[in-house]
């Protein structure tokens, strides 16, 4: 197959591509390179064919487009970024580069499959239940909450508290944050043009991806990352709120094999999927974790982002059921602090 990866030279693209290549798939990345300093990266695949360029490009895809068989959209800006001052770049990076991108696989007649890097921040906070009232969707916590140390969100009908429970795909969807509103938009961009065009769309929700080539020093990027960065300052990793957020860490080499079964594999499958490892831990788990070794402690600072959310933990069955998709990788040191 010849199979296009956007920002294939990125964390999880590059490995992606290194799977693809292995499999013995043609295949072109398409990547800006600002990240890397505007030269190819070291570990990227020397095998493929770059095409330099910005998805928000016409020209960029349409150098990369000609007669793929599948397409893996991975280009993205991510993470929670500074503050809302940062919206418009990515709602440009994202909605304009996923569109434009549309606009061009529509104009040169592609019908191969496409496969798109989403995210478990589509669904806000994750599936809670209360005692008395069952299933429910907790409003969004306030500034003041999360300054009064009010980090836990209550049952909306009574007040009392909710117990977190694995979030599916069948979930509503309650993005809370400018990224998260751009992740569901291309999710929807992409559906619409699956079905206009006959191609099977596969949005993949990346719960949070850690491991080798994790980006450094930005904050367009996941906790595993900064607390990594924070940790080769010789600087304790900082917790916000009381460290106890529940998160679904998944590893990037696990992740890359998602994305080579949703390309590959015989029967397409159309719609949404978490990609997750299925075990439940906390942040400051991460952040213990993350400092074995090193001498240093993690610092619980309290307080919060009014765009992170409490508890997000995936149920990974339907990527077991209908991908064949199952996490192998261990939680461990070595991939926490990876390069």
């Amino acid at each position: 197959m010849r199979i296009l990866v956007t920002g294939g030279a990125g964390f999880v693209g590059s490995h992606v591509v290194d799977l693809l290549v292995a499999g013995g798939h043609e295949v072109v990345v398409l990547d800006s390179l600002v990240a890397h300093g505007d030269a190819p990266p070291p570990w990227l695949h020397p095998d493929v064919e770059l095409v330099r360029g910005d998805v928000r490009d016409p020209d960029a895809w349409r150098a990369a487009a000609g007669g793929l068989d599948a397409v893996c959209h991975q280009a993205a800006r991510v993470g929670l970024g500074i503050d809302f001052g940062d919206a418009r770049r990515y709602v440009d990076d994202n909605d304009s580069g996923t569109a434009t991108g549309l606009w061009v696989l529509h104009d040169v007649g592609f019908r191969g499959r496409l496969v798109l890097a989403s995210s478990m921040v589509v669904y806000g906070e994750g599936r809670y239940r209360c005692r008395q009232h069952g299933e429910v969707r907790p409003r969004p916590r306030t500034a003041d909450d999360l300054a009064a140390g009010r980090f836990d969100p209550p049952c909306p009908a009574c007040g009392d508290p909710v117990a977190w429970a694995p979030i599916d795909e069948d979930a509503p969807t309650d993005p809370r944050s400018v990224y998260a509103a751009t992740k569901l938009h291309q999710e929807h961009l992409c559906a619409a043009f699956g079905r206009e065009h006959g191609v099977a769309v596969t949005a993949l929700r990346y719960h949070n991806v850690y491991g080798p080539r994790m980006p450094k020093d930005t904050p367009y990027a996941g906790v595993a990352s900064i607390f990594r960065s924070a940790i080769e300052r010789g600087e304790p990793p900082r917790v916000f709120e009381d460290g106890a957020q529940t998160r679904d860490f998944v590893h990037v080499f696990d992740v890359a094999r998602a994305n080579v079964a949703a390309l590959t594999t015989e029967a397409p499958v159309v719609g949404p999927l978490n990609v997750a490892s299925g075990v439940p831990r906390t942040v400051l788990d991460l952040a213990r974790a993350s400092c074995v070794g090193t001498g240093l402690a993690p610092i619980v600072v309290g307080g919060g982002r009014l765009g992170d959310i409490r508890h997000v933990v995936a149920s990974p069955a339907q990527a077991a059921e209908r991908l064949g998709f199952r996490a192998v990788e261990p939680f461990e040191v070595g991939g926490l602090r990876a390069g």
